[in-house]
């Protein structure tokens, strides 16, 4: 997006970066494709968790700005599930848990892969001009 052009997860623009593209969903959460190639391998055939933190994270802001709220992490937790397989690809979803308001939004996020869902996370998130 304008507000993070670079972005190492979702940035067209970064050449080193993973490209991931957002859609909302009709039921205004947003999704995006991540093919887990082997770059990405932290244990044999395994996903880095630290990759897998920043798909949640990611996705988690793209459920704000897709309702126009720029905002940053506060606080992010991460519950591992199971392993995510190098071997195909995955789904990584990102939506507002809580009615909230300005400045403190409540988002929470999955990663699936052939429909089980493998990790997922719930952060707080500030709108950035409130920091």
């Amino acid at each position: 997006t304008a507000e993070h052009p670079r972005c190492f997860v979702c940035s067209s623009e970064n050449p080193d970066g993973l490209k991931l593209k957002f859609r909302v969903q009709p039921d205004g959460s947003v999704l995006a494709f991540f093919p887990c190639r082997p770059l990405f391998q932290s244990y044999p055939e395994t996903l880095h968790g630290g990759i897998i933190s920043a798909l949640l994270d990611a996705a988690m802001t793209n459920a704000l700005f897709s309702i126009g709220i720029v905002a940053v992490t506060a606080e992010l937790t991460v519950r591992f599930l199971a392993p995510v397989s190098l071997d195909r690809g995955a789904v990584v979803l990102g939506a507002i848990d809580k009615t909230t308001s300005h400045p403190l939004y409540y988002v929470r996020s999955e990663l699936a892969q052939d429909r089980k869902t493998l990790a997922r996370a719930t952060a707080k998130f500030l709108v950035r001009d409130a920091l």
